[in-house]
Order: structure tokens, then C-alpha cells, then sequence
């Protein structure tokens, strides 16, 4: 990606283009020249293709972050695939290996750059991420908001209640449509949004019970916990090495628990906004609304 950047003229070695451009932009054409109109014109020209052009940014060592975050995504999904749990977990949904392309896509098309502000939610819905590979990925936000749409398999077991279909699931995730749906209101177009926000989960895995109820992660034993936020922890790390954000916000108490456990010494800054479950009495009392002031609060928004 960065080589093919640097053969359209979009990256001279380490410094972009654009910052190039606006040093010669800002030096202002002699007044006695004879060519002072032309350059003039070429000036504007330049201009205007520096405005287009993004500034690609690169990790520490050099590489573009959304091919690190894939990467990283890539050991999660090994590290957890091994792991066991016991009753009353029946089955174990891992979207990262199942739906991987659908997370690939979503890591290479908005992973690009350092980002602002890092969401971290919990794990995958049932009809979400475990659905889509995207996190909070409910179907129509995915589709028609981030525009991916891919090819979905299928877990190697499954619960007959919760099948996985990928883009063809009729349910909804409502929890997604409402974090999604409020980042449409304020940003408008998705690639807006991305400029400076991203949205990652903490737990890779989906746990469903026999009865095909979903359990969550803080539900698991000590020991089934201990081995897996430990892998969970190294993913998160490696999430904030490489896109060094400002605010790491979890999106409810048990995202905001882990960052706060993983990150003690200050940086990034932590937040908590409500999670948008259904669930959660307050969160069907305007959502959007609440999520919108308490990152005002917090100094996250304006």
C-alpha cells in the first residue's frame, strides 16, 4: 500500500506530499518575475491536488496501521481458537475466523492512520459482529453506512437458534444500529467519522448457552476469564501501540473495566459512554442523546 502510494507521488520518502506542497504554497511569488502568472496558476493547480490527497500515516516502525491491526486481529484469533469453556457455554462463535473477511475489510478500508479516539465495546452480538466480522455490525449499518458486504462461512458448530447467515440475517442488532446510528447523525458519511474515531471490541468470541442465550464474557469462570482477557489484554495493547489515540472509551462498564485495568498510567485517557443494549432501561430513554452528551462531558466531543 505505502509502495503504491509512493508510485502515484502521494508519499517522498517520509515525509507526505502534502506537507511538501504546503511549503511551496506558502512561499509567495516574486512580483517582478515575468512568470509570475503562470506560477501563479500552477500554484492554485498544486492546491488543489494537495487538498486531495490523503496523508497516509505509518506506526513507528513504518508500517501502515491497518495492515498492523490486521495482523494483530489475525494472532487474536489463533490465540483464542484453542481455548475451552465449560457448561453452561455450549457453543463458541469466533467471527475473526469464520467471518474474517468481513473484518479484514473493515480494518484495511477505515484502520488507515492514527486515530483520535478509540470505541471498545465488549464481544460480538449474535446478530452483529457474529453475523458481519464488524463490530456492532448490524447488517443494514454495515451494508449501507460503512459499504461492506462480503462473503460469510459458517461456525463449525452451531446453534440451531442462532444460525449464522451473514448479510442474509433478517434480525437486527439494535445495539448497533443505535451506536451507528448516532455516528451517521453527527458525521454524516462514514469515511468523516473515521478520520479520527474507530469502533473495536475487547473479546473477539460470541458465547451462546444451550438454550441459545447469549452469555457474556464477565460471566465466565476465573480461570476461563484469566486465560482469555489475557489474550484479549496483549490484543488491546497492540491496538493503542499502533494507532496511539488520545481517548480509549468503552462502550458500557465491563469495556470501560478492562481499559481501565490494561491502562493505568494515564495515557490514553479513559471514558465510559452507555451501552446501547436494549437491555439497559436507560438506554431505550433516547440513547443517542445520552452517548452524545456524556462525550461532551468527557471533552471527547464538542
Amino acid at each position: 500500500m505505502i509502495e503504491d502510494n509512493a508510485r502515484h507521488g502521494e508519499i517522498v520518502g517520509d515525509r507526505p506530499l502534502k506537507s511538501r506542497l504546503r511549503c511551496f504554497l506558502a512561499t509567495p511569488p516574486s512580483r517582478t518575475t515575468s512568470c509570475n502568472r503562470t506560477l501563479t496558476s500552477h500554484r492554485l493547480k498544486w492546491k488543489r491536488r494537495a487538498n486531495m490527497l490523503p496523508i497516509v500515516k505509518r506506526t513507528r516502525n513504518g508500517s501502515e496501521p491497518s495492515q498492523d491491526l490486521i495482523e494483530a486481529a489475525s494472532r487474536l484469533s489463533k490465540a483464542v481458537e484453542g481455548l475451552t469453556f465449560g457448561a453452561p457455554v455450549e457453543y463458541v462463535y469466533n467471527p475473526l475466523h469464520y467471518a474474517w473477511e468481513g473484518h479484514e475489510m473493515y480494518l484495511r478500508k477505515f484502520g488507515a492512520g492514527q486515530k483520535r479516539v478509540v470505541f471498545l465495546g465488549m464481544n460480538p452480538g449474535p446478530f452483529g459482529m457474529a453475523q458481519t466480522g464488524v463490530p456492532f455490525g448490524e447488517i443494514s449499518a454495515v451494508r449501507d453506512w460503512l459499504k461492506i458486504k462480503c462473503r460469510v462461512e459458517r461456525p463449525k458448530r452451531e446453534h440451531p437458534k442462532r444460525p449464522v447467515s451473514g448479510f442474509d440475517c433478517g434480525r437486527s442488532e439494535v445495539s448497533g444500529q443505535r451506536l451507528w446510528g448516532l455516528f451517521a447523525g453527527r458525521f454524516g458519511a462514514a469515511p468523516v467519522f473515521f478520520r479520527e474515531h474507530i469502533v473495536m471490541n475487547y473479546c473477539p468470541l460470541a458465547f451462546i448457552e444451550r438454550s441459545g442465550r447469549n452469555r457474556t464474557p464477565d460471566k465466565l469462570t476465573a480461570s476461563e476469564k484469566a486465560r482469555l482477557f489475557a489474550a484479549c489484554d496483549e490484543h488491546l495493547r497492540a491496538i493503542v501501540a499502533i494507532l496511539r489515540p488520545e481517548w480509549l472509551i468503552g462502550v458500557g462498564e465491563f469495556a470501560a473495566r478492562r481499559a481501565a485495568e490494561v491502562f493505568q498510567n494515564g495515557e490514553p485517557r479513559l471514558g465510559r459512554i452507555l451501552h446501547p443494549s436494549p437491555a439497559s432501561p436507560a438506554a431505550n430513554r433516547n440513547w443517542p442523546a445520552v452517548a452524545a452528551r456524556q462525550l461532551k462531558e468527557l471533552g471527547v466531543w464538542k
